[in-house]
């Protein structure tokens, strides 16, 4: 099977309610969809998103020019792309929008070998479960009202869900501390409740809301403070007795490291769009099987529901409806677990002509290996080199008058002008720029 083109597409899905975390206001979600095409007639699907629109040109430009090192590649040798690729980010650092192209591509090359090889990839991984326990984390946002919040979380109830998510960061931790409760009366004792800071809040401020709420029997306290902070996770973990979860903006497994070699995390949660997509997602959590920490992946639902059925320590998905309108399938919940699918590859193809209301920006529709050629620019007539003028023969010319009345010699003829360079042409609109074509600027 080999790499034929990488193609991408840009979309700008909004809210159908603008909501509000601790640090971000959310109106939109944009997406990077990746289409991997190979030779064995199957594409191979993976995406990006960001909470802004504004940040996909960078994550599309990375990717198509990464994306033009696979062509004629096997896309099957996962693996070893996995590490040309790596290498080829050298440069940039393994953090940030280089990570993020590559975490797209190998999600869309493992989605393509799955296909070719008609299978889902929790069996190309080794399955061990056919259902995962799911958590609503569509909801209670920080931006609702408390009345909003019990009325949203007795809805997830109604809908089979047996663990939910709220946010909290409330400038004062006793309404957070206020609206915690409110919630769990209004689920009951038996149901999983976690709460998600977002980083929104210093190490003192955390310490203080999560000893008020640890009378709410707590599943986890998530990114408490900033992701960068792991001696303050540290802190927090040998402090409080609710476990804290973090790791969902920490890149490859050398992100994750620290935090397990700090005591900083209770509770994993590699992103499969930052931690380096399927490759790398399955060695952070077997490196936390080797010390007996679950892992719970951050959104991404219906991809990441297929390690959930993979591997022993990844157990609980979150279910974020986000991205359900990007797929022509629909995620199964019963009662509360999510059924991971069967179907080859992830299980889930892009609803592309569904999505065309949402594009926005450029696109690469042909694969980035292809190259064209540009023809050279006509001159314009009147840019077209003056004629020289013809040299008279010696005997025709004018004789030089010595003495001082004598005329000046004849100045030699200058040169022909030179035709100006002519400028770039502007890029007209909705046409693909020659570094996302594959081909140089001529």
């Amino acid at each position: 099977m080999k790499i034929t083109g990488i193609r991408t597409i840009r979309l700008d899905v909004p809210m159908e309610t603008p909501v509000a975390t601790s640090i971000h206001q959310i109106r939109s979600i944009g997406y990077v969809l990746v289409l991997v095409d190979t030779d064995a007639e199957v594409t191979g699907e993976g995406y990006l998103f960001s909470i802004s629109a504004r940040h996909l040109e960078p994550m599309e430009a990375m990717v198509a020019g990464l994306g033009n090192s696979l062509i004629g590649e096997d896309g099957h040798a996962i693996e070893g792309l996995w590490h040309k690729l790596w290498r080829e980010i050298n440069f940039f650092g393994a953090k940030g929008i280089s990570v993020f192209a590559l975490s797209a591509i190998d999600m869309a090359l493992w989605d393509a070998r799955g296909k070719a090889l008609g299978q889902p990839i929790h069996r190309l991984l080794g399955s061990c479960r056919n259902t995962v326990p799911a958590y609503a984390s569509g909801g209670l946002w920080l931006s609702a009202s408390a009345d909003e919040l019990v009325a949203e979380a007795k809805e997830f109830r109604q809908q089979g869900f047996r663990a939910m998510k709220m946010r909290v960061g409330s400038p004062r931790w006793r309404d957070d501390a206020a609206r915690v409760e409110a919630v769990r009366d209004a689920i009951g004792p038996d149901c999983m409740l976690m709460v998600d800071a977002n980083q929104g809040l210093t190490t003192d401020r955390a310490l203080r809301l999560g000893r008020a709420l640890e009378g709410f029997d707590l599943g986890w306290f998530e990114e408490p403070v900033p992701a960068h902070d792991v001696a303050g996770h540290a802190a927090l973990a040998a402090a409080l007795d609710t476990p804290i979860a973090t790791g969902e903006s920490e890149y490859a497994r050398y992100g994750f490291r620290p935090l397990i070699e700090a005591k900083a995390a209770d509770v994993l949660m590699p992103d499969l769009g930052r931690v380096g997509g399927v490759t790398e997602f399955v060695r952070v959590a077997h490196m936390a099987q080797a010390w007996d920490l679950p892992v719970s992946p951050h959104i991404f639902s219906e991809h990441s529901l297929q390690l959930c059925g993979a591997i022993g320590n990844c157990d609980l998905l979150e279910h974020m409806p986000w991205f359900r309108p990007l797929f022509r399938e629909r995620l199964e919940l019963r009662n509360g677990h999510a059924v991971v699918p069967d179907r080859p590859g992830f299980g889930f193809t892009f609803d592309l002509e569904g999505l065309e209301k949402y594009r926005t920006g450029s696109a690469t529709p042909n694969p980035a290996g292809r190259r064209t050629r540009r023809r050279a620019p006509a001159a314009k007539p009147e840019q077209a080199p003056a004629p020289v003028p013809e040299a008279k023969p010696e005997s025709e010319a004018v004789p030089a008058r010595a003495g001082a009345n004598a005329a000046a010699p004849a100045p030699e003829p200058a040169d022909p002008p030179k035709t100006p360079p002519r400028k770039p042409k502007r890029r007209t609109e909705g046409r693909t720029p020659w570094y996302r074509r594959g081909t140089s600027a001529d």
